[in-house]
């Protein structure tokens, strides 16, 4: 009985390492390129569809037009192609700043176009 006990919490342990395991690579995927991570952040605002859907652009104008200050900060503009609408200012949610932090790519909002 003792030993089933100690391998039921093998198990377990096992588990939660694995479970821990999958959802570091999941973030580490939807984090590898600026495509990646900007799509993440679109789904998370709660535009799925519009992640999934809507091309993606370097914003080449306002890069160069901005490129000390982006170039800092390390990160470039990116555009969605159709970008989703925001419900309560019917804003268009086009322009997006993408950076490297480490490995990984973070993007954040930059304003409507």
């Amino acid at each position: 009985m003792i030993q089933e006990r100690l391998h039921k919490g093998e198990m377990s342990v096992k588990k939660g390492l694995l479970s821990i395991g999958v959802t570091c690579l999941v973030l580490m995927v939807l984090h590898a390129t600026p495509h990646a991570a900007l799509r993440t952040y679109v789904c998370l605002m709660g535009h799925p569809i519009a992640a999934l859907t809507s091309p993606i652009t370097e914003d080449d104008s306002r890069n160069e037009l901005e490129q000390t200050a982006f170039e800092e900060r390390g990160g470039r503009i990116y555009t969605l192609t159709d970008p989703p609408v925001e419900r309560a200012t019917q804003g268009r949610l086009e322009s997006y700043f993408v950076r490297k932090v480490g490995p990984f790519y973070l993007a954040e909002h930059y304003g409507g176009g």
